[in-house]
């Protein structure tokens, strides 16, 4: 009888309902098996804790709880999952912050080949890590010189701080940015004044316009 490899469970995250639709038939035709679907962190949360993924291929910024948030929370709903970030960007502090912080297995760039999403898929599900090649250099540059996290820049937002500005422009109060990103409120109150020492902003109005500036929320 012929040997054949187990088939592994993938659940797809990411708020671009056309990337969906492309990465379950890429990972389809490649022998994967998607359990679920999710626009949302939230949602990637709920649907892992009732079908038990092997894979999650998580976007980083989705609405409400984002991919780095929702990652740390996949530890108590679905603590066998492996968490792959595919992410449109390879800045070093969200790199690093995925990889110390939400402690995911493998990170990919959406500019990378299809190829090396099946790759890393594969890997990580057989409890390896996965770097794409484009963030490979960051890891090992902050293993041979390391820094204090926020040394990247003197008033660069950190990505939690990107989660919970996102919240606050779609008008979280601390507690329900606590509530979403499982902090305390004090600790969210804390990310609030942070944010703002370091923007020089004071009124929500400014929130929101920097927010869109930087692409951090997306303008309806």
């Amino acid at each position: 009888m012929i040997k054949t490899d187990p088939i592994i469970r993938v659940l797809l995250a990411d708020d671009h309902r056309v990337l969906l639709g492309s990465l379950r038939a890429l990972l389809e035709r490649h022998g994967f098996e998607i359990v679920g679907e999710a626009t949302t962190g939230e949602q990637a949360l709920a649907i892992a804790a009732k079908v038990h993924p092997q894979v999650i291929v998580m976007d980083l910024e989705m609405p409400g709880t984002g991919g780095l948030a929702a990652a740390r929370r996949m530890k108590q709903m679905a603590p066998t999952a492996k968490v792959l970030i595919l992410s449109a960007h390879d800045d070093e502090s969200d790199v690093l912050e995925a990889f110390t912080d939400a402690g995911v297995a493998g990170y990919l760039v959406k500019s990378d080949a299809p190829e090396e999403l099946v790759t890393a898929v594969r890997a990580v599900a057989s409890g390896k890590r996965y770097l794409s090649p484009a963030v490979a250099p960051i890891l090992l540059s902050q293993l041979k010189n390391p820094r204090p996290r926020g040394a990247c820049g003197e008033n660069r937002l950190t990505l939690r701080e990107r989660e919970v500005l996102r919240l606050l422009t779609d008008g979280a109060t601390s507690k329900d940015i606590a509530q979403s990103l499982g902090i305390s409120p004090k600790t969210a109150q804390a990310h609030r004044e942070n944010i703002k020492d370091k923007l020089g902003l004071r009124s929500t109005a400014e929130l929101v316009r920097y927010a869109l500036k930087h692409r951090i929320v997306k303008a309806d």
